[in-house]
């Protein structure tokens, strides 16, 4: 039985954790050890856009004994992330190759999509608890540092997810040089957190109540863990915020007094949010971004079967982001069918593998999100609704690709080397780029009249030639005689030139 051990390490705003697990197809994730240590990154860099030097140094130092853990536990592999505090560095290229040159550690930074979904995934391998909670309307609430992810979700579907800038140690930052009573400090968050909370409200709840809350975090969770207890009643947590006291949790919940005022923010900052949603149940599950990092690792190398359909909740997602701006959904249900079945069929030509065509799916399902704020510019609107709106499971480059998909779609094709605006996009982003809008740009010229002429097409590869074969009957004049520019990009990019054919 073949055991791989793996380190997960987070290093997060406030506090910083190395996992150790083992993993075994049989066996499947066992964590071994866990370290915690509180170096406070995220004050500096909230504040500065930098991490002051003595803290790059502590910082350094600590990844230094992370690296000699994990040497000891004979650890085969690992991944080491950056959270909000390092995506908000204005120097990360300076401070990170630093820390590894001294630590031998390689530290990626997560977007902020990213790293919710490495939290949700995390959620999601507790099996059971996480299905029964999700079954009915639910919400979980991944609090962080520097901002807090809703993602909600109604009969087992993940209907909408929204950031805010609400996260405990930022919530903390803003209040902690104003000399106020408690009461009045809790009054200050509250104001902070509800301005927010109703426009989210008023937005993706209207009348509707979320009775379930799975609650993601380094402070509530702890205490209920502590506790050794994992669910609560909305009104009992309510209470236990109300009249939670110093000493009390410093004394008897093993929390350090530098750690209480954020824990009592973290509560605050709960209270308001089952009173907004009118929550009744709430799960801590107790789990770290660690969890994720090692489920993703053991999922991607198939060392474990998978708990949930990741992938239908990123697609769910751009679908709901389409209804929100009245896209066509049998439209796209359309471009998806022929975009995938060319993708399929031209696979040796173009070299993507699955993510590419997730991709293409999302491109398709988003091609006419622009439409609802102009008809005219809708290509520029389209990018820059999907660049503005977070799509969960997908990086920024990820999402990026997708909206340039989408743009030209719509608009003439400006290649790597006529960039003019700076991006994020490297060349082999770029190209992925050119491949899925060559695809998307046919598939959206054999659907022209949005009528479905092309639903039965058959595809054959026949020399240089890709032959898209219509039904007989069916009249293709418009097609074909719109076809040429798309065709003749398809064949620059591809390889191949589609040529429009009809049963006789």
């Amino acid at each position: 039985m073949a055991i791989h051990t793996f380190a997960a390490v987070d290093v997060g705003s406030s506090q910083q954790e190395l996992k150790i697990f083992e993993i075994s197809r049989t066996r499947g994730i066992r964590p071994v050890d866990s370290i915690v240590r509180r170096i406070d990154l995220g004050t500096d860099t909230y504040n500065t856009g930098k991490i002051r030097p003595e803290r790059v140094r502590e910082m350094a130092k600590l990844l230094g004994e992370f690296s000699s853990i994990m040497q000891n536990y004979g650890v085969e592999s690992y991944k080491a992330y950056g959270t909000s505090a390092i995506r908000e560095m204005n120097n990360p290229s300076l401070v990170l190759p630093y820390w590894e040159r001294l630590s031998g550690i390689h530290i990626d930074v997560l977007s902020n999509s990213e790293q919710r979904f490495l939290d949700y995934k995390s959620v999601a391998s507790r099996g059971e608890n996480f299905r029964k909670m999700i079954s009915d309307s639910c919400a979980i609430v991944d609090i962080g540092g520097g901002s807090i992810q809703i993602s909600l979700f109604d009969k087992d579907v993940l209907t909408a997810t929204q950031n805010m800038r609400l996260g405990v140690l930022r919530l903390y930052e803003k209040l902690s040089h104003i000399d106020v009573r408690t009461a009045q400090r809790d009054e200050m968050v509250e104001e902070l957190v509800n301005t927010q909370l109703e426009v989210f409200c008023k937005l993706y709840l209207g009348e509707r109540r979320i009775h379930n809350i799975i609650v993601v975090d380094d402070y509530i969770s702890a205490i209920m863990q502590a506790n050794h207890r994992e669910f609560i009643e909305a009104d009992e947590f309510c209470d236990r915020v109300s009249s939670l006291h110093r000493t009390e949790v410093t004394e008897k919940m093993d929390v350090s007094d530098d750690d209480y005022p954020l824990l009592y923010v973290s509560g605050v900052l709960m209270r308001c949010i089952i009173r907004a949603f009118g929550a009744s149940l709430i799960w801590a599950p107790g789990v770290t971004l660690c969890d994720g990092i090692v489920y993703e690792y053991a999922e991607r190398r198939k060392l474990i079967t998978k708990t949930h359909d990741f992938e239908q909740d990123i697609i769910e997602c751009a679908g709901n982001i389409s209804k929100r701006y009245m896209g066509d959904a049998e439209r796209g249900e359309s471009l998806q069918k022929i975009a995938l079945r060319i993708f399929d069929a031209t696979k040796k030509y173009h070299g993507m593998g699955s993510r590419e065509k997730l991709l293409l799916r999302l491109a398709a399902i988003l091609h006419d999100c622009g439409k609802f704020i102009s008809m005219a510019n809708l290509a520029e609107c389209s990018y820059n609704i999907i660049m503005s709106t977070e799509i969960i499971g997908l990086s920024h480059i990820e999402r990026e690709i997708v909206a340039n998909v989408v743009l030209f779609n719509h608009k003439d094709f400006v290649y790597y080397e006529e960039q003019e605006n700076a991006s994020d996009l490297d060349e082999k982003s770029y190209t992925t780029i050119a491949r899925l809008t060559a695809i998307l740009r046919v598939a959206n010229g054999l659907d022209r009249a949005h009528s479905h002429k092309f639903d039965n097409l058959h595809l054959a590869i026949k020399d240089d030639l890709l032959v898209i074969q219509a039904d007989a009957g069916v009249d293709i004049s418009l097609e074909k005689g719109m076809f040429g520019q798309r065709a003749a990009f398809f064949e620059e990019v591809i390889g191949l030139l589609p040529v429009i054919r009809q049963k006789k």
